[in-house]
């Protein structure tokens, strides 16, 4: 079976998981998570570069030996390493890692104070009080523990939603594997995955087909397929090995356009569309549009809408948050679109915790079609990260200063992502912060405080003097954590005061904020900052996904802070009161 790179990254994310509950050298743990990054995140599938004896391409910080661990997997389909540092741990051990908020260092600790290495002697501990005695637990932790098992219990079964990143890699290769196929005229991929939401559950693909296609039986041959669920004339089910299950669907050229709409989502959406038509007469399902038995409308999207007396709404907005009645008044948003982008605001070199220099984070924007960036590596408190003191972020100023006098096509921003520290202050002083073009403020710790403590504390940051950005608001990670608990209209509503943005970060584990806070930025009138949060030069592609989170929130050019020219934006970031 073949391996996709995302395989390869998900065997060394693993690696040093197990290396760091196993309390290896920090630099080694590092190598392999930068490799992860790097491997998950490359444009070419690098197994089918391998298969074709072709040489890899240099990908910054995977050198001959983690090269050939690529080379490794790519052929047997494991890696000896990984293979021996099992061996040596319980066989659950990594199970524990599925639990939000417990990272190796954590399951480390627990596994030497307590003995805990599966799932059932976590829960046992929590339930008998040992784990609070833990230190660098307590009680707050040991009852989120409690929970996040208590969740994972009611999940049990289910399907994990998969990052849309993910999901994509293996959604263009069977788009890409099916438009092979004889006869195969039109295929698209529908559902969650083409309203761009952030996590996929499953994959609907829709496909027209002339008479005598062989479409069915080279769908469930397909070598990324484990299992069969279904078979038949017009309708396979399958499972690949990565447990996501996918349905295809033979439509007539007739119905395309109701079966897309009716298979696009969302359920919701669909409900309202079809309670319209029942208004006017009228019968909608994924055949067609009917009035009595006579089908007026279907072959395209445009004509099932159109047939409501709507214009075509796009995917992103269907979710019967209000693109109906906008759509009736003429008022759909004309959504943001990657090429608005002028630039980014969140990017980190190997000053901090990023594989690349000032100069190769500029070339690479500069090559995606930035014309700024900002720098704003870590500060001090983020240890874990080698954040940047006072005199350490001054020498960078300096050397930023040294590449603007002599950069051509692209500007660098001086920047900080700042700590906010437990009482809402932040972990550089003003005297430094003033030297800055950008700050972005971040919560890093305690994102667990109870609902009024955090949201007093992010209030606290944006009230101090130099913020221009608050990061990540949430500090959600899909899928690991869950978002803090905050009172966001009040901190919208502060931010708008102070003309602070908020951030849309695109990392695909992050995607924070969410669809809906972006809707409510754009009502409340606060700026969004879409950022890469780029830790390498790879990185910038990330914007993409930022970009379709965005179109779910409905934002606009005008909502954006960076889709504003370099001039616009200094006057902006200098606005705060």
């Amino acid at each position: 079976m073949p391996l996709h790179n995302a395989d390869i990254a998900a065997i060394f994310d693993e690696i040093a998981d197990l290396l760091e509950i196993r309390d290896d050298n920090p630099f080694r743990i590092r190598a392999y998570r930068n490799a992860a990054r790097t491997v998950g995140g490359c444009g070419r599938e690098l197994t089918s570069l391998i298969d074709t004896g072709s040489a890899l391409p240099k990908l910054p910080g995977i050198g001959p030996d983690l090269s050939a661990k690529i080379r490794e997997i790519a052929t047997i389909g494991h890696c000896a390493l990984l293979d021996a540092l099992r061996k040596q741990m319980p066989p659950a051990i990594t199970e524990l890692l599925k639990v939000p908020g417990l990272g190796p260092k954590r399951v480390q600790a627990l596994n030497r104070a307590l003995g805990v290495s599966t799932l059932a002697q976590l829960d046992a501990a929590a339930h008998a009080g040992q784990i609070h005695d833990v230190p660098g637990f307590g009680l707050k932790t040991e009852q989120h523990i409690l929970d996040a098992l208590g969740t994972l219990a009611a999940h049990a079964g289910q399907a994990a939603r998969m990052q849309r990143p993910l999901a994509a890699r293996y959604a263009e290769a069977l788009v890409a594997y099916l438009q092979r196929v004889p006869g195969v005229e039109r295929v698209v991929v529908a559902g969650s995955y083409r309203r761009l939401k952030d996590t996929v559950g499953d994959l609907d693909i829709l496909v027209t087909a002339a008479a005598g296609s062989p479409l069915m039986a080279r769908f469930i041959a397909h070598d990324e397929v484990q299992s069969v669920l279904a078979q038949g004339e017009t309708r396979s089910s399958v499972v690949l090995r990565n447990g996501l299950q996918v349905d295809l669907r033979l439509v007539s050229a007739e119905s395309y356009g109701a079966a897309l709409h009716y298979f696009t989502g969302s359920k919701a959406h669909n409900i309202a569309i079809r309670r319209i038509a029942q208004e006017l007469g009228l019968k909608i399902n994924e055949y067609g549009v009917f009035r009595g038995a006579q089908h007026i409308a279907g072959a395209t999207e445009e004509s099932v809408f159109a047939a409501v007396g709507l214009p075509f709404i796009v995917p992103e907005l269907r979710e019967d948050r209000g693109e109906i009645q906008a759509a009736r008044a003429g008022r759909l948003p004309q959504l943001i679109t990657l090429a608005d982008l002028r630039g980014d605001l969140h990017v980190h070199t190997k000053a901090s915790d990023g594989r690349n220099t000032i100069e190769d984070m500029a070339r690479a924007a500069r090559e995606q079609g930035l014309e700024y960036i900002a720098i704003t590596d870590h500060s001090r408190h983020l240890t874990v990260a080698h954040g940047l003191d006072p005199q350490q972020l001054l020498r960078q100023i300096d050397a930023i200063d040294r590449f603007n006098a002599t950069a051509s096509g692209i500007t660098v921003l001086k920047g900080i992502e700042v700590d906010i520290l437990d009482d809402g202050t932040l972990d550089l002083p003003d005297s430094v912060l003033q030297q800055l073009d950008v700050v972005i403020a971040a919560v890093h710790s305690k994102l667990e405080l109870p609902r009024q403590r955090q949201t007093e504390r992010l209030l606290r940051a944006l009230d101090q003097r130099y913020v221009n950005i608050l990061a990540h608001p949430t500090g959600r990670l899909l899928g690991l954590r869950e978002p803090s608990e905050l009172d966001m209209l009040r901190i919208m509503r502060r931010a708008h005061s102070r003309h602070i943005a908020l951030e849309l970060n695109a990392q695909p584990e992050r995607l924070d904020l969410d669809d809906t806070l972006c809707q409510m930025a754009r009502e409340e009138g606060v700026l969004v900052s879409i950022n890469s949060d780029a830790h390498g030069t790879s990185d910038f592609a990330h914007l993409e996904y930022g970009i379709g989170q965005a179109r779910r929130g409905w934002l606009e050019r005008g909502n954006v802070l960076n889709s504003r020219d370099l001039k616009t934006l200094r006057t902006l970031l200098s606005a705060n009161p």
